[in-house]
Formats: C-alpha cells, structure tokens, sequence
C-alpha cells in the first residue's frame, strides 16, 4: 500500500516536472459563430442603384476567463455599406472560439488572447462575412488580413497614455487646496 503511495506521489511530480519542462500550451477546444445578422433595409431598390458603394467596417475583440486556463474569445466584425447615403446592407458577426492556454506568463498570455487567438477566428469572420453578403444578392465583401499585432500593440500604447494622464490628473487634485467651511 505504501509502494503505491509513493509510486503515485512519483508519478505526479515527475508529471509536474514534465509540464513545467514542456512549456506553456495552447490548444483550440471550438470554433464557432456566436452571433450573426445580415440585413438589407434598401432591397429590392438597392440593386438598380448605380452609385460608388461606400463601405464602413469596425472591429471589436473581447475574451473572457471561462475555466481555470480556458478562455473565450470573441472577434466582432460590423460591416455597412452604403450607397448613395442609402444602406445597402448591415453585416455583424461575432465569431468566437474557445481556447486552453496553461502555463503562460501574464503578459505572454494577453498576448495570446489579443493576437493569435483573434488570428485563428479571422478566416472563419473573413469567410461567413463572404457568405452572407453574397446570400444577400451583393458582390461578395473580401477582407484583407488584419495585422491583429499591430492593432495589439496600438491598444497598449493607449492604455498606457490613459494611465499616464490619469495619474497626472490624480497628482494634480493633491495640489489643490482643501476647501471647507473656515
């Protein structure tokens, strides 16, 4: 019985050692879409339009803590197009997906979840914006890639300015004097 203990006790320190010798891991558990609407307020007269389609695209990422190391991800994407000031259609898609990532530091880890999860989720936003759109009568909309890198590293950048103009404004209100009933 005591062999057995420690056999055991063994077997998960030498399992710790082996995680802890491996590395951080990632690993996709699902793709899916999470939320989906298309709309076309100006069909059927849209289409004999002849104007220059105006297009507005804007992008939203969100991920939440699901599980001790899983997390949800959700790349937004809302797409309008216009033409000649009239809507031709209205694209909003979240495609989300849900990732295991243990290990990680936490910096290493807003990385993963600002970056190469939104990475892995694009070509499937990409494809059922294609889609939709197409279903709607349009010439399918094809998105050029998204340097989620980039966009990473400008959130950083404003955040870390906002923190900065925060605490310039706390340093200021303790200069000022205290006002009371004299």
């Amino acid at each position: 019985m005591s062999e057995e203990n420690a056999n055991g006790a063994a077997a998960g320190a030498a399992a710790a050692t082996n995680q802890a010798a491996t590395g951080p891991s990632f690993r996709v558990e699902k793709i899916y879409a999470k939320d989906v609407s298309f709309e076309s307020p100006g069909s059927p007269g849209i289409f004999t339009s002849q104007g220059q389609p105006q297009l507005q695209m804007n992008l939203s990422q969100n991920a939440q803590r699901i599980g001790e190391d899983t997390f949800e991800v959700v790349l937004g994407i809302n797409l309008t197009c216009t033409v000649e000031d009239k809507t031709a259609y209205l694209v909003e898609i979240k495609q989300a997906g849900v990732f295991t990532l243990a290990g990680f530091e936490a910096q290493q880890l807003d990385v993963m979840l600002g970056v190469h999860c939104p990475n892995i989720l694009f070509p499937y936003a990409r494809q059922l914006t294609s889609n939709l759109v197409e279903s709607g009568g349009f010439t399918p909309f094809l998105m050029q890639p998204i340097n989620f890198e980039a966009l990473y590293a400008e959130g950083v950048r404003q955040r870390a300015a906002q923190q900065q103009a925060q605490a310039g404004n706390q340093g200021n209100l303790g200069d000022a004097e205290p006002q009371g009933n004299a």
